[in-house]
């Protein structure tokens, strides 16, 4: 595993499913985990008692979306740690629907929390990072960027968004070692996929060549990968967890 002892991580989303294995994943290696999350206080809570590192993981309540927010949040950081050496762009929500019956405000709150947020972490990000000249952004997206679901208009848009937005970024940022990828995780067994019903679980599964879910540990070992300092040479890139989907 990649030592990343003295390193600041932040991470979105960081109290549940694939955002809490990314922190804990960072965490064993020797970051500090400044993690992000949006109103579950009890799994901040939870988050916060199952883990024994000190001060090396601090929490923050804030809504990716919110740009003013935000900027008070990166204010916060750059008092504390003057500059990060990692982003993890984690925070996403889907409200399903087909587009014809999707109530407009279920259309611009996903775009909001999933690509205005990752805009609004990444810019600040940035920010701090060229100060050293140096640094790692990863932006988790889906499959669906793609695909494309049924039901899924709104979360399609927001993931493909997010690829754009990476490519471009990666393009802006190459020359100052700061690297900018999507992790695009499949089938991943967290609280996103809690509301699938039986028969949806069973068809989802045989979608898949490996004909399973993933696990956010797996998510989490791909994310440490393009952390470090082995994946200096990848930058503008999508890195598939899927099971062969």
């Amino acid at each position: 595993m990649t030592d990343f002892t003295g390193q600041k991580a932040i991470v979105t989303g960081a109290t549940r499913g694939i955002g809490r294995a990314i922190a804990e994943a960072l965490l064993a290696a020797g970051a500090t985990v400044i993690g992000v999350y949006g109103f579950d206080e009890q799994a901040a809570r939870e988050f916060i008692n199952r883990v024994d590192v000190g001060d090396r993981l601090q929490l923050y309540r804030c809504d990716v979306s919110d740009y003013e927010a935000v900027e008070g949040f990166y204010r916060q950081v750059e008092e504390q740690f003057d500059t990060i050496d990692i982003l993890v762009s984690n925070a996403g929500i889907r409200r399903d629907g087909v587009m014809a019956m999707m109530p407009h405000e279920d259309w611009q709150r996903v775009l909001d929390v999933n690509l205005t947020g990752s805009y609004n972490m990444a810019k600040h990000a940035v920010l701090l990072m060229l100060k050293q000249k140096y640094g790692r952004i990863i932006f988790i997206t889906s499959p669906m960027a793609q695909m494309g679901f049924a039901g899924q208009t709104n979360y399609a848009a927001s993931k493909a968004g997010q690829i754009g937005l990476m490519r471009s970024l990666a393009k802006e940022t190459a020359k100052r070692k700061i690297t900018v990828n999507c992790v695009s995780p499949g089938f991943i067994e967290t609280e996103l996929l809690a509301d699938l019903t039986p028969e949806q679980v069973k068809e989802y599964k045989n979608m898949v060549p490996m004909r399973r879910f993933g696990r956010a540990e797996e998510v989490a070992q791909a994310v440490l990968f393009l952390a470090g300092p082995s994946a200096a040479y990848i930058t503008g890139s999508v890195l598939d967890i899927n099971g062969g989907l």
